[in-house]
């Protein structure tokens, strides 16, 4: 194998799938990036077993066509630390791959292509297109409330559900959830709903950009592929029930307060700096067009807040976890936050006052 490549070419790619790449592997080649050169194109592939990311790059000035796989994070580390003005020339020589470029020359170890794992291909059930900037918000708006190593499976992931006229992204811990969607005609005559684990969600929100090109989303059995730009992005589905979301949310709160979002937020961070290292705790005290948020600790500190809310109706006081709360406020990007509430026991409905495509529900703490 021996090719030319500009620097900036392969350190683009090589960045994203890095990313992919598991910095400690019980195999060694999973440490590797598998590097195909055939026909003016370099394929650049990585993978944990559970996500794949492959990337292409072309044209490319391919001398001798080849395949191996050589450790991601030193190539990258390699592009990253070498000037833009020189070309790179990779080359096989024996098993070892030769980076020169300038006056600088590296050599490093490398293991057979025939050793790099292979997503198997299965039959797709469903295809549909949507712009990547509407994906990207709907996971950014709720791949926060997802668990994490959390004993039941499913809830360390994010269920994307498929209808005939919406798409939606739900997450949940079992404190919290998070829902978002997006009216769109798919084609799907029947509801789909599967789970994309946490790592695939993630890996998959860094691919996509705040365009209207569109991203092309393959639905199977066992996996979900998504084609964004030169990138090819697999991960592996979670399999198991994902909770019935719609029992989860609050109907019929007859308190409902509007509050100015960043001024909230500001004041739950402020009270929060005093509350329960572990628990995170806060108390909010509703009145008349006021909301007082109240925090202390086990040493004896407290910290009192209030801001001006939207409000008419009768007091109540609840308790939350102050973080809960933060990260909906993050979520949202609307200047009103609309917050339904009924009782001390019952969770909180929390959304933008102009914007019904996300909704959150918290669910209270005892303090």
């Amino acid at each position: 194998m021996k090719l030319t490549i500009s620097r900036e070419s392969l350190l683009t790619p090589l960045q994203s799938i890095a990313g992919v790449v598991e910095k400690k592997q019980t195999m060694p080649v999973l440490s590797n990036v598998l590097l195909v050169a055939e026909d003016n194109t370099l394929t650049l592939t990585g993978t944990n077993m559970e996500v794949e990311l492959v990337g292409r790059v072309t044209p490319v000035h391919v001398d001798q066509p080849g395949q191996i796989t050589v450790p991601a994070r030193k190539l990258a580390d390699i592009c990253r630390a070498l000037g833009d003005e020189a070309p790179i020339e990779l080359s096989l020589e024996g098993d070892r791959l030769h980076l020169r470029c300038g006056a600088s020359h590296f050599t490093l170890s490398t293991l057979p292509a025939e050793h790099f794992p292979n997503v198997e291909d299965e039959a797709e059930s469903f295809r549909l297109e949507l712009p990547q900037k509407e994906l990207g918000r709907m996971l950014d708006a709720t791949a926060f409330a997802m668990a994490q190593q959390d004993v039941r499976y499913y809830l360390n992931g994010l269920l994307l559900e498929v209808d005939e006229q919406h798409i939606r992204t739900v997450a949940t811990d079992g404190h919290r959830l998070a829902m978002a969607h997006l009216e769109l005609a798919t084609g799907c005559p029947d509801a789909r709903q599967v789970i994309v684990p946490r790592k695939g969600v993630l890996e998959l929100a860094r691919l996509l950009d705040d365009v209207e090109t569109p991203v092309t989303l393959v639905i199977g059995d066992n996996h979900l592929r998504a084609t964004v730009g030169a990138y090819t992005f697999t991960s592996k589905l979670i399999e198991g029930k994902f909770p019935d979301y719609n029992r989860v949310i609050p109907r019929g709160g007859d308190k409902v307060v509007l509050a100015d979002r960043a001024t909230l937020k500001n004041t739950l961070q402020r009270a929060g700096i005093l509350s329960h290292e572990n628990i995170r705790g806060v108390r909010l005290n509703l009145a008349s067009n006021e909301l007082q948020v109240f925090a202390n600790n086990p040493d004896q500190e407290q910290a009192e807040d209030a801001l001006s809310v939207d409000y008419q109706g009768e007091s109540l006081q609840i308790g939350f976890n102050v973080g809960y709360l933060v990260d909906v406020m993050n979520a949202l990007d609307d200047d009103q936050v609309k917050i339904t509430l009924s009782n001390p026991n019952s969770s909180a409905l929390i959304e933008a006052q102009n914007d019904n495509r996300c909704l959150y529900v918290v669910m209270p703490m005892r303090l």
